[in-house]
């Protein structure tokens, strides 16, 4: 008998076995095995070791009546171990049609051969029911692997095509809050993938991500559609259950690694022995009416890999920047960021300017980098000081006038980057990294940055759209085969506006000289941020209004890609000046200025906005 005729004959014998009574949770105790590959604790899968995984784990299990499972959640607390749980339950015990969909096609390949692989390897009851990937019939791929009377497919929210191809049992949709809010011609990704689930009677969908923004996350919006299920622990000492809340831990002053959590009945304080210790006598209670979807949620509080002084200590060092901050309401408490992105009137920020030089750099500038925006008669450039925790001075705005598709002004360009600057400490800076836009003579920009990459003089071209960091990884997909790297605006313009909201000087306060006219600071705060609908989803935009100029906020979120590009610590390079007694405050005159005729104070290419 051929294997493939064995194969075959296997499955159809698994379609008639009946569904299993025991449930996803027990079935990972008795056969799980994490490997070094998958796990810091590698050995035999325990549930007990996160004991509010057993809730998730068990609605998954054919012998819940639960369809639909939403987990919000935070990292490290196991969100991906349910998947993969339950994708092995399936394999080996209720085998049929399954669709695993990450936010792109490369995050699937990726997670099938760092997670699936590894687990299939390492568990004995998988890896006699998976094809081996070596064999010549195949049934074992990145994107498809099969088993007696199943397949699970992997792919990703960005692919039209795998998401309405052939029907399936099991939906498993991983990071949700990342996908794609549309595709094109076919909607919603989660609603197309899940109308594949619809020819089955006994469904099972699972949905996990981090939340992002609150009204704009997909997992909000599904976790309020559940019956929105919180873990109650009870306190070790006056036996009343609680949601373990970020607001009840409590430290020394100055000594965020000596936090405790604070019981809100009876005021006695958990270590972490005895906070891991309630977790295991807590219990899912719903907040809502159950209506067919069970929604679950949960936070780093209750994680065993994670101590509250360290959590305490990210977030001290979090809190000093919204975006910081963002990460860790997100990643470490799972819950959603109240976005506050107010209109900023320009005459505000104008008003706070300062009498600074250019150069001398003010004192708390520790590295410099430029953003130049490309326009079809000239070129405007910024040159932007930064300092610890994200704390900015700009330097100088200058507009050179010109033609961009002759060398001349790429000449005087050349002068403004290898511009040196004084500082207080005696040191000499120059500018360390500059990010032209490519979006507007694209040939000519390429020639520029082609010879100077080694000068970190890069080229960039914006793309914008919700999850794309500020600085992505570059490409040489282009036809002078120069690293274009990839702008995230929409992430960077909201770290520009928040910072631009902070009023006292400190960690990301944005300085600015008072010889900066009018102009600058109106096109600088010119774009809104607009929520609009993409067939019923909310999605939000940038918009610039008519008859407004925006090049002053283009190079500042270019040298902030640069500086996101030299990923560097910006504290450590202040500590290696040698600290110096700074002159007395003085009025600027045209020799403080550091480039003579190229001065933007009344230079020989044109003041620019100051």
């Amino acid at each position: 008998m051929s294997a493939g005729l064995a194969f075959m004959r296997a499955a159809f014998a698994e379609g008639l076995r009946p569904e299993p009574d025991h449930t996803v949770s027990s079935w990972a105790d008795a056969h799980r095995t994490l490997s070094t590959k998958e796990s810091p604790e590698p050995g035999p899968w325990r549930t007990d070791r996160t004991p509010y995984l057993r809730g998730i784990m068990d609605a998954l299990s054919p012998s819940s009546p639960v369809e639909r499972v939403v987990f919000m959640k935070s990292s490290q607390v196991g969100g991906s171990e349910v998947l993969n749980n339950w994708l092995g339950f399936v394999i080996a015990c209720a085998p049929g049609p399954m669709l695993l969909v990450q936010p792109t096609v490369n995050t699937a390949k990726r997670y099938s051969k760092q997670r699936i692989a590894p687990m299939v390897q390492s568990t004995p009851a998988l890896r006699t029911r998976v094809r081996p990937a070596r064999e010549r019939e195949g049934g074992n791929t990145l994107q498809a692997k099969e088993f007696p009377g199943g397949i699970l497919f992997v792919t990703g929210a960005n692919s039209a095509a795998d998401l309405t191809s052939a029907p399936i049992r099991y939906l498993a949709g991983d990071e949700v809050d990342r996908w794609p809010v549309a595709l094109d011609e076919e909607g919603d990704p989660l609603a197309q993938a899940e109308q594949r689930t619809a020819n089955f009677r006994r469904r099972k969908v699972l949905l996990v991500s981090t939340p992002t923004v609150r009204g704009l996350s997909r997992v909000e919006r599904e976790y309020e559609r559940s019956d929105q299920r919180r873990f109650w622990v009870p306190c070790p000492d006056c036996g009343e259950f609680q949601v373990l809340r970020w607001a009840q831990v409590q430290w020394p002053e100055g000594r965020p690694e000596e936090a405790e959590y604070v019981c809100p009945h009876c005021g006695s304080t958990w270590s972490d022995v005895r906070r891991l210790a309630a977790t295991q006598r807590g219990e899912w209670r719903a907040g809502a009416e159950y209506r067919g979807t069970a929604g679950f949620h949960i936070s780093a509080l209750y994680s065993p890999w994670v101590r509250l002084g360290r959590l305490a200590s990210e977030f001290v060092v979090a809190k000093k920047l919204p975006e910081t901050l963002q990460g860790f309401v997100n990643l470490k408490l799972g819950e959603l960021w109240e976005e506050r992105l107010a209109e900023i009137d320009p005459t505000g920020i104008m008003a706070r300017a300062e009498d600074y030089p250019a150069s001398p750099v003010p004192a708390g500038v520790g590295i410099i980098t430029a953003g130049v925006d490309v326009q079809h008669d000239r070129l405007e450039v910024e040159v932007v000081g930064w300092g610890r925790d994200g704390e900015s001075w700009s330097l100088d705005y200058i507009v050179l006038p010109g033609d961009p598709t002759t060398p001349l002004i790429w000449g005087q360009l050349d002068h403004v980057i290898e511009a040196e600057y004084a500082h207080p400490s005696d040191a000499r800076l120059r500018i360390a990294a500059v990010a032209i836009d490519s979006g507007d003579n694209t040939q000519a920009v390429y020639a520029f940055v082609g010879p100077r990459f080694w000068r970190r003089v890069w080229a960039v071209k914006g793309i914008a759209g919700p999850g794309r960091p500020v600085m992505g990884r570059p490409s040489r997909n282009n036809t002078a085969k120069v690293h274009l790297f990839p702008i995230g605006v929409d992430a960077a313009k909201t770290v520009v506006y928040s910072r631009l909201g902070i009023q006292e000087p400190g960690p990301g306060f944005c300085h600015f000289p008072k010889r900066y006219r009018p102009e600058y600071f109106a096109q600088l705060v010119a774009e809104k941020v607009r929520t609009k609908y993409s067939r019923g989803f909310p999605r939000r935009e940038w918009v610039k209004p008519a008859g407004l100029r925006n090049e002053a906020l283009d190079c500042r979120v270019y040298a902030l890609a640069a500086l996101e590009g030299m990923n560097v610590d910006v504290g450590r390079l202040l500590e290696s000046f040698t600290a110096a007694e700074p002159e007395p405050d003085r009025a600027v005159s045209p020799e403080d200025d550091r480039r003579g005729d190229w001065a933007s104070g009344g230079g020989r290419w044109g003041r620019g906005l100051q």
